[in-house]
C-alpha cells in the first residue's frame, strides 16, 4: 500500500463515523445502526442510516452514501485532500508534507490551499493582536469596555481592531507574500483609481471575524467606533464565504447546541457575543439577514428545539415569522422568545443581566402556534366582525397543520373560549380543511412524479441477484472467487461490471474482506455510492449456500436470455437479407443455449 493510502487508512480507523456525522446530524440508535434525518435532502421521516460496524452511511431516500471522507466532502463542500486534512486534525494525525501532492494527484483535486483563506487567517490574528496590544489597540479596547465586553469574549470570538492607517494590512499582506489581487477580491484591501495602489479598507474599526463551521475565518465585519458611515463594513461573498450558508458563532456553539439539544437564534454579532458572555453558549445569528434554508437545515440537523429571539419591532416579528417557516419541513420544535419593546438581546442583558434574559426571555418563549396567533392578531381589528372571522379562519388553518392531535385540540379550545364559538363547529371546520389539504396533496402527487421513484422501484429478479452477489462479495473472499469462476464479468450493468472487476483486483492484491476499506479505494464517486448502497442492504449476516447458487443462476439465466434475444434479432435480419445458411447457424446456436439452460434446471 502506498504511503498516502496508509495514511488515509489510519485516519479512517482512528475516527468513529457515528461521532463524526453526529456533529452534523441528530442520530438515534436503531438496532445495530443509527438513524436520523438526511442532511442532503428534506425529509420528515428518518431514512439516513449510519453503520458503526461498516463505518458507512447511506440514505435510503435520496441515495447519498459513503464513508467519513465522502460525508465531510459533501457536508462541508471540500475536496478530498481538504476533507482528509480536516479529519486528520480531528484524529491528531500528521499528514506529512508529501500527502497533499500525492493525494491531490490521485483524486484530481487542487493541492494549493486558497490564498484568500491564508490571508483571512493572517488578518484575523493581526487585527486581534492590534486590539489586545496597548500600544495600538487602546481606542478599540476602550470602546469595547464601554460596551461591557469581557476579555474572555474578545479572545473567544477573536475580536480585533483595525488601526487608523491606510496600509497596515496591505504592508503585512505583501510582507507575507500573499496575493494582493486575491485579497482585493476578498474585500479586505482596495485599489485606488488614480494610481492603482492598494490601501486598507478597514480603518479605525472594531473587527468581527466570521468563521465557517470548522472554525476558520472566511470573512470580516468592521464596525465604526463612532457615528461614521457606513456603521458596518463587511467583506463581500467570495470563493470561501457564502453568507447564506454560515451562522455567526456556529463553530463555538455547536457543542453546546448538541448537548442541550436546543439552539437560540439571534440577529447580530453583538447579540451572540453578549449571549455567550451571559452563559447562553448555544446562541448563533443569521448575521442580520433573513434566515436561509441552508442555515435552517444546519440547525435542524443538530437540535430538536430552535428558539428564535429577534427584535420586537414589526420588522423583527416579520423576520421571526419567516424564520419559523423555514423549519416547516423538519421535525424541529420552534419557539419564539419575545423581547420587550425597544430592546435587543444585547441591550436587555446589559440592562437586566444574563440570568433574567435566560429566565424571562429565553425561558418564557412561546410555542410557535401561540406566536402565530399573536402575529395574525396584530394584522386584524378584532372589534370588526369581518376581521374577526378572517382571524379565526387563519388560526384554524394553522391549527390543522399541527402534527399532534392534543395540540390541535388545545388551540381549538382556546379559540372557542375566546370568541364563544362552539368547539364542535371549530373541529368540523378544521377537519374540512384537513380533507381539502389531503385532496390537494393527492392531486399534486398524481401530477408530480415521486422524487425517489428510481430508488424505490421493484427491481427485476436478475438485477436483485446481482446486487446481492456484489454485497456478499464485499463481505467474503470465498464468495468473490466463486462468483468470478461462475460469472466473471457477466453482469447486466456497467456499474455492476466495474464493481465486480474492482473486487476481483482487490482480493488478488491479498487484501482482507473489509467493505469500508474497499469502498475507500474506489475513486469514482458513482461507483463508491453504489458500493455503499449495496453494503447497507438489509441482509442476513451469513450467506446461505442456496442463496448464492440461486443468485448465480438468475444472472446466468438473464445473460443467456439476452443472448438468445440478440441472436433471434440477427436471425431475422439474416433471413430477410437471404443469408439462409447464417440464419440456420444462428438457429442451431439458439437451440444450444436453450439446452444449456435446461441442463441447469432453468
Amino acid at each position: 500500500m502506498r504511503l498516502q493510502e496508509k495514511t488515509i487508512e489510519e485516519i479512517r480507523k482512528s475516527l468513529d463515523i457515528v461521532n463524526v456525522i453526529g456533529e452534523y446530524v441528530q442520530l438515534r440508535k436503531q438496532g445495530k445502526n443509527y438513524v436520523g434525518l438526511c442532511p442532503f435532502h428534506d425529509e420528515r421521516t428518518p431514512s439516513f442510516s449510519v453503520s458503526p460496524d461498516k463505518q458507512l452511511y447511506h440514505c435510503f431516500g435520496c441515495g447519498a452514501g459513503g464513508n467519513i471522507f465522502t460525508f465531510i466532502m459533501e457536508i462541508e463542500g471540500l475536496s478530498f485532500v481538504e476533507a482528509a486534512q480536516f479529519l486528520a486534525e480531528k484524529a491528531n494525525i500528521d499528514l506529512g508534507s508529501s500527502f497533499s501532492q500525492a493525494s491531490a494527484a490521485r483524486h484530481g483535486h487542487s493541492r494549493a490551499q486558497p490564498q484568500i483563506m491564508d490571508g483571512m487567517n493572517l488578518l484575523t490574528k493581526f487585527y486581534h493582536y492590534l486590539l489586545v496590544t496597548a500600544k495600538y489597540g487602546s481606542p478599540g479596547m476602550n470602546y469595547l469596555k464601554t460596551r461591557a465586553f469581557t476579555r474572555e469574549m474578545i479572545d473567544r470570538f477573536q475580536i480585533g481592531y483595525a488601526v487608523n492607517s491606510w496600509n497596515a494590512a496591505t504592508s503585512l499582506i505583501r510582507k507575507r507574500r500573499i496575493d494582493t489581487a486575491q485579497m482585493e477580491k476578498a474585500g479586505v484591501i482596495a485599489k485606488r483609481g488614480f494610481d492603482n495602489k492598494y490601501f486598507d479598507r478597514f480603518r479605525n474599526r472594531i473587527i468581527f471575524p466570521i468563521f465557517n463551521p470548522r472554525g476558520q475565518p472566511v470573512a470580516l465585519a468592521g464596525r465604526t467606533l463612532g457615528d461614521e458611515k457606513p456603521k458596518y463594513l463587511n467583506t463581500p461573498e467570495s470563493s470561501i464565504f457564502h453568507k447564506g450558508n454560515i451562522l455567526y458563532g456556529y463553530h463555538l456553539a455547536r457543542q453546546s447546541i448538541r448537548k442541550s439539544n436546543q439552539a437560540v437564534l439571534l440577529e447580530g454579532y453583538v447579540d451572540v457575543i453578549r449571549a455567550h458572555q451571559a452563559g447562553i453558549t448555544n446562541s448563533v445569528a443569521s448575521m442580520g439577514t433573513s434566515l436561509t434554508e441552508a442555515q435552517a437545515a444546519a440547525l435542524a440537523r443538530i437540535a430538536e428545539t430552535i428558539i428564535i429571539c429577534y427584535d420586537s419591532d414589526d420588522a423583527g416579528v416579520e423576520a421571526s415569522f419567516r424564520a419559523a417557516s423555514m423549519f416547516d419541513k423538519s421535525r424541529t420544535m420552534v419557539k419564539i422568545a419575545k423581547m420587550p419593546e425597544g430592546l435587543d438581546p444585547d441591550d436587555y442583558i446589559r440592562k437586566f443581566g444574563g440570568d433574567r434574559f435566560k429566565s424571562e426571555v429565553i425561558g418564557a418563549s412561546q410555542t410557535l402556534m401561540t406566536f402565530k396567533m399573536d402575529y395574525f392578531r396584530r394584522k386584524r381589528n378584532l372589534s370588526d366582525e369581518g376581521d374577526r372571522l378572517l382571524y379565526i379562519e387563519e388560526v384554524v388553518r394553522e391549527i390543522h397543520t399541527l402534527q399532534r392531535a392534543v395540540e390541535r385540540d388545545h388551540y381549538l379550545r382556546l379559540l372557542s373560549e375566546e370568541f364563544s364559538i362552539s368547539l364542535d363547529v371549530l373541529k368540523r371546520q378544521e377537519r374540512q380543511m384537513a380533507r381539502e389539504a389531503k385532496r390537494s396533496k393527492a392531486r399534486d402527487e398524481r401530477i408530480r412524479p415521486a422524487a425517489f421513484s428510481v430508488a424505490n422501484k421493484i427491481l427485476p429478479a436478475y438485477e436483485m441477484a446481482e446486487r446481492r452477489l456484489l454485497a456478499r462479495m464485499m463481505k467474503s473472499r470465498d464468495i468473490a472467487e466463486r462468483v468470478q469462476q461462475a460469472l466473471g464479468g457477466t453482469f447486466s450493468s456497467e456499474l455492476h461490471q466495474a464493481l465486480a472487476a474492482y473486487l476481483y483486483a482487490y482480493y488478488e492484491e491479498d487484501n482482507p474482506p473489509d467493505e469500508a476499506r474497499f469502498i475507500q479505494r474506489l475513486v469514482d464517486p458513482q461507483l463508491q455510492q453504489k458500493a455503499v448502497e449495496l453494503s447497507m442492504m438489509p441482509m442476513s449476516e451469513q450467506a446461505d449456500e442456496r442463496e448464492i447458487e440461486d443468485c448465480i443462476h438468475q444472472v446466468i439465466k438473464h445473460s443467456k436470455a439476452a443472448m438468445i434475444a440478440d441472436k433471434e434479432e440477427e436471425r431475422k435480419r439474416a433471413e430477410q437479407s437471404g443469408q439462409y445458411e447464417r440464419a440456420a447457424q444462428l438457429v442451431s446456436e439458439i437451440i444450444g443455449i436453450k439446452k444449456q439452460l435446461e441442463l441447469r434446471g432453468e
